[in-house]
């Protein structure tokens, strides 16, 4: 028997509150000590809400950092961060995935660098694969990440490595091991963030040094959010494709997320290795490959 629009309407409304209470009492992300743990100047890391965000702190004594308890091999790992207000010249926060290995590491980073006062916030991507780095792309932030939270996330896959700025993907990697080109896929990478100086590149290539007088500085994070397979862990989770993250939406980016990415490079992008003539007067093959 059919139902009448207004039972339909009353169902579908307490289907949606009972999974809006389900996502908010049960699901991710929880709190900083789940997943996380400091590693170095835990005096310069405050949690704030009961643990559900962390301030931190960089000043002329120390700057500090984190990193997930476990590493993980392909899925995707989010938070939310504001970074430092006002003048940030010097000051990097860093967000990344790393192998903790030497000479072969495999890593991703996100670096945010710091600005004078007025000046466009520019986040750093940069991708090693097998020991091979030298990959940097530099991309201004059309709003201010300072003024409030802002989600950035990295999607790693067997198929390609996507880094977005909510929702945005800002850049995209793809597995080109066919042409020859590394691809990070055998080892297992922690999460880390660290805040810390770094003006003697930061900072419109060292120019503009850090103003201590602006000291402390701050940035925070919350909604921690990992999603992959936990080494160690269940030997056949790296390579199943029933892990939500390698299905058919995540192999490629769709229509509406390329028409971002083309928006973002066409208006944003302010350097890109494969275009350096410089440093590379043939373009890596990765490059060739399009993105």
């Amino acid at each position: 028997m059919a139902l009448f629009p207004s039972l339909r309407s009353l169902i579908a409304s307490l289907c949606f509150c009972f999974l809006a209470f389900s996502l908010s009492a049960f699901g991710r992300p929880a709190t900083f000590l789940q997943d996380f743990q400091v590693t170095w100047s835990d005096s310069h890391i405050r949690q704030i809400d009961g643990g559900r965000a962390i301030q931190l702190i960089l000043d002329q004594n120390s700057g500090c950092g984190f990193a997930s308890k476990h590493k993980y091999l392909f899925g995707r790992v989010s938070m939310k961060i504001k970074l430092i207000p006002g003048d940030s010249a010097g000051t990097v926060t860093a967000f990344y995935m790393n192998s903790d290995t030497d000479a072969v590491r495999d890593e991703l980073d996100f670096e945010f660098l710091g600005n004078r006062t007025g000046q466009p916030y520019t986040v750093q991507t940069n991708i090693y694969a097998r020991g091979k780095g030298n990959r940097e792309q530099r991309v201004n932030l059309w709003f201010d990440p300072a003024a409030d939270f802002h989600t950035y996330t990295i999607l790693w896959n067997h198929h390609h490595i996507v880094f977005y700025v909510d929702e945005v993907p800002i850049r995209v990697y793809k597995n080109n091991e066919a042409r020859g080109v590394p691809y990070p896929k055998l080892q297992p990478m922690g999460i880390f963030s660290t805040l810390w100086e770094a003006d003697d590149w930061a900072t419109r290539g060292g120019l503009e040094k850090i103003n201590w007088s602006k000291a402390p500085f701050f940035s925070y994070y919350k909604d921690f959010d990992i999603e992959g397979c936990a080494v160690p862990g269940p030997a056949n989770c790296a390579s199943s494709a029933t892990n939500w993250w390698e299905g058919t939406a995540y192999q490629a980016l769709n229509a509406l997320e390329y028409r971002r990415y083309r928006w973002v490079r066409i208006n944003h992008m302010i350097y890109d290795y494969c275009t350096d003539k410089s440093r590379y007067p043939v373009a890596p093959p990765e490059c060739l490959a399009g993105f």
